[in-house]
């Protein structure tokens, strides 16, 4: 885990929590939820993203470079979001 730090840097993980961040605001609008809950599951997903997948093997996500990083964050950070909002919804029922 610390090749991954060294290639990604601090970086793109301050620009990773700004994604997450964003993604949640944006989850948050859209499902009318609490914005500050949304953007902590955004952040936490954006930035879990690239350690987990370099735990499942994948390595060609340092070679792509910051903007594959942070796009891969993006993703990660929109499916758990959905997620996270589909059960709270499910709960709520």
């Amino acid at each position: 885990m610390e090749t991954l730090l060294d290639v990604i840097g601090v970086l793109a993980l301050i620009l990773l929590v700004g994604v997450g961040a964003v993604a949640g605001f944006i989850a948050s609008f859209i499902t009318r939820g609490p914005t500050l809950l949304y953007v902590a599951v955004g952040i936490v997903a954006a930035l879990a993203a690239p350690f987990l997948l370099v735990a499942l093997g994948v390595t060609a996500l340092a070679a792509g470079g910051i903007i594959l990083i942070l796009l891969v964050g993006a993703a990660f950070a929109a499916a758990v979001l959905a997620i996270f909002a589909a059960v709270r919804r499910k709960a709520r029922d």
